[in-house]
């Protein structure tokens, strides 16, 4: 049987139980309320009865039958009463509604009433049958000198107690249908909302939520209607960062501003690019739909920092190598030309030529002897610099630049200064002035790293200049950019350092951008 019919029927029975109890307990009541009524209602009369002074007059004179008789007939007629009997002080029937009875001693004891003690009210057999009675002395003066019995047939409290049994069992069945089709309605709404699965189902569904959200190495984080987090995994808070508590609005919770947007916007996004903390995240939204009712939106974060950073070192292993070659070439032409001076007899010319070659090369970042004495710094500026030649472009090495020692984090110095560079580079191939020119000055200090990147550009809009380290905000058209001073900044941050606008620019000057990098160096050069 299903959970959702026992359930129905486990309801139903505690109604029909609870009525059930309900009917029995008013009827008990019922019944004694009714007896207890008639009780008193006889016990009413036979006082009014044994107060009258003909009565005393002659029950004291044990005078039968007579006044007595008229009446007791007339009092039971008044009253509908069963009987009305009137005795002397040894309970001898002085009047009765059967003539044949009188001169008899009562069918009850009357012990009680002639000894002057309570009225009794009960429910006693007779010469008349069941009835309710009640009895009560007659005094003439201190001394009793008989009793007046009133009684009323069972019939008649029983037929009151029977109409309004009736009535009450009327509305306890009124009731037990109303708590049935309660119960019917519950069962209904109980099923909707499950959607018709069992406890059992609803169990094992958690079950395999919980091995699904910490199963999988994907971030998870789903929100309801209202943009309130409603389930997420372990994975989804170490990649944001962040705590996620259950029933947290997104508007409180410090997220990415693609991710913000992301969920308000409810469209589907794919392959979505973010930054959280030092990581590069991919996110993915889906809005959730049931019944063709909006219940929400589920999220996905994968974290590509790692291949992120793979893929920034082949790019800057591929622009030095693709520059070696180019120098290569070079290389092996100037030296077939000077080899030809050489074999021609030139002299002079080749002596010239040695010389114009020198001049050219003289100002190359790569040869500036112990200015920069990292190995990796080295070939980084050797590549941007290349990189700068191809698109016509000059990459200046500041005077003042002087880095003794090593770095500690050659991923970190890229991330920075890659980031930097190719920024100014498309700013300074952008702007009108000409030749486009980019200067970086690089300075240790102890342990410290500043970096300064200043390009010949037009500056950076004053409408960009307080979000311009939003992630998503860039000068360039194309899509797709807007994360390289994201992660440069939060890079420099993260090792306790920061990278920030110095200088916009001005339209005479290019932006001045400015980095500073704890412990980026080894302190024993």
């Amino acid at each position: 049987m299903r959970f959702s019919r026992q359930v129905l029927l486990l309801q139903i029975g505690v109604v029909v139980l609870v009525v059930g109890i309900g009917v029995a307990l008013v009827s008990v009541l019922l019944s004694r309320t009714l007896t207890d009524q008639y009780g008193r209602r006889a016990l009413a009369i036979a006082k009014s009865v044994a107060a009258d002074p003909v009565v005393v007059a002659d029950a004291a004179a044990k005078i039968p039958g007579g006044p007595l008789e008229e009446r007791v007939l007339a009092v039971t007629k008044a009253n509908d009463a069963l009987f009305v009997v009137i005795t002397d002080d040894k309970g001898i029937r002085l009047a009765h509604p059967t003539p044949s009875e009188i001169g008899k001693p009562v069918s009850t004891p009357p012990d009680v009433a002639l000894a002057g003690g309570d009225e009794v009210s009960a429910v006693q057999s007779g010469t008349l049958g069941l009835s309710v009675r009640s009895k009560t002395p007659i005094w003439q003066g201190q001394r009793v000198v008989g009793e007046v019995s009133v009684g009323f047939e069972v019939g008649d409290p029983t037929g009151d107690f029977n109409r309004l049994l009736t009535i009450t069992l009327l509305f306890a069945g009124g009731a037990l249908l109303l708590g049935a089709g309660a119960s019917a309605l519950l069962n209904r709404r109980l099923r909707r909302v499950t959607h018709g699965l069992e406890p059992h189902e609803l169990t094992e569904l958690l079950y395999e939520r919980e091995a699904v959200l910490h199963g999988i190495g994907e971030g998870v984080l789903a929100v309801d209607e209202a943009n309130r987090v409603s389930v997420r995994n372990d994975e989804a808070e170490r990649l944001l960062g962040t705590e996620l508590p259950i029933g947290a609005a997104m508007a409180e919770l410090e997220l990415s501003p693609r991710l913000h947007k992301a969920v308000a916007e409810g469209r589907p996004v794919d392959n979505l690019l973010a930054v959280a903390g030092n990581r590069v995240l991919v996110i993915n939204s889906r809005a959730v739909r049931l019944d063709d009712r909006p219940i929400g939106t589920v999220l996905t974060f994968r974290d590509r920092t790692d291949l992120d950073t793979l893929t920034r070192e082949l790019d800057g292993i591929r622009v030095l190598s693709d520059g070696l070659r180019a120098q290569r070439h070079e290389f092996a032409n100037r030296l077939h030309t000077l080899y030809g001076l050489l074999q021609l007899g030139h002299h002079t010319e080749a002596v010239e030529y040695l010389q114009t070659l020198t001049d050219s090369t003289s100002a190359r970042p790569s040869e500036l002897g112990d200015a920069v004495a990292d190995p990796y710094l080295q070939a980084l500026l050797v590549a941007k610099t290349e990189q700068a030649q191809e698109k016509g472009l000059t990459l200046k090495l500041a005077d003042d630049t002087w880095v003794p020692t090593t770095v500690t984090d050659p991923i970190a110095a890229n991330t920075v200064i890659g980031n930097l560079v190719d920024n100014a580079l498309h700013a300074a191939r952008m702007g009108p002035r000409r030749p486009a020119t980019v200067e970086i000055s690089l300075l240790a200090e102890g342990g410290t790293l500043h970096l300064s990147v200043v390009d010949s550009g037009p500056g950076v809009p004053e409408a960009l200049r307080r979000s311009l380290f939003d992630e998503g905000v860039s000068t360039k058209i194309a899509p797709g950019h807007g994360l390289g001073l994201a992660l440069a900044r939060q890079a420099a941050r993260a090792r306790g350092g920061d990278v920030w606008l110095a200088d916009p620019g001005d339209g005479e000057t290019g932006a001045l951008f400015v980095a500073k990098l704890p412990g980026m160096l080894t302190e024993d050069g």
